[in-house]
């Protein structure tokens, strides 16, 4: 009899602990003996984000390099006066000129590079052609560098015409123009310009005259050295 209230208090003790346990359990709180457990405390989102940030690979840098300025093409006239004339070719009637010891800066070219297109001396507002060709001009800079430009407005074609019996020497150029009695050689295509002609059939080849050619101007000689005067009565076509 004693034996068995010693054993039924001692079941109600194990089920009162294992009410507690349960308690205890059930109000979230937990019970371990495990020397392994460590509390973690959350993160804060900053500290998230600095440690996401000091993870990623450093961004590529660019690096800029300075845009070179295009170098000045200028062109000078050499050990004379050289035209400026209003196209690419001879043909075209001049508009000014470029002084010895002169400079100008080029800002176009022909096709064959052989012609610059520079700003007349003087006169920023306005501009010409140069040839290039010449001993007469030296130039700075690289030409091919230069935008093409290609013409629309040609030129009108000159002519200048012996209606003499003599030949003549037209300079600058040294063209020979033969006698009227030549035609049509004696009607030449000459480009725009100032010449001087000279009577080569008569001795020393005295100057008979002075002229200045323009575009489309159809110039006649009708003086010889000896002083005969003639008048052409047709031209060529």
């Amino acid at each position: 009899m004693v034996f068995r209230t010693i054993r039924w208090r001692l079941a109600l003790g194990l089920v009162g602990i294992a009410l507690v346990v349960s308690g205890c359990s059930s109000a979230g709180v937990l019970v371990t003996s495990s020397p392994e457990f460590t509390k973690t405390v959350p993160s804060s989102p900053s500290s998230t984000a600095e440690a996401f940030t000091a993870s990623l690979p450093p961004l590529p840098t660019e690096t800029i390099f300075p845009t070179p300025t295009p170098q000045a093409i200028v062109v000078t006239a050499l050990k004379g006066n050289v035209f400026i004339r209003r196209g690419p070719d001879l043909a075209y009637n001049a508009v000014s000129v470029l002084m010895d010891g002169q400079s100008a800066k080029a800002f176009a070219r022909d096709v064959l590079a052989k012609w610059l297109q520079i700003t007349i001396p003087g006169h920023p507002e306005k501009s010409g052609w140069i040839s290039i060709q010449t001993h007469f001009v030296s130039v700075s800079g690289e030409v091919m560098n230069l935008p093409e430009i290609t013409p629309t407005d040609w030129p009108t074609l000159a002519s200048l015409r012996n209606c003499t019996y003599h030949q003549m020497e037209v300079d600058p150029g040294g063209i020979v123009i033969p006698a009227v009695d030549n035609f049509p050689e004696n009607d030449v295509q000459i480009n725009p310009g100032i010449y001087t002609i000279y009577d080569t059939d008569v001795d020393g080849s005295p100057e008979v005259m002075e002229v200045e050619i323009k575009e489309g101007s159809a110039v006649d000689i009708r003086d010889d050295a000896d002083g005969e005067h003639r008048k052409c009565r047709y031209r060529s076509e």
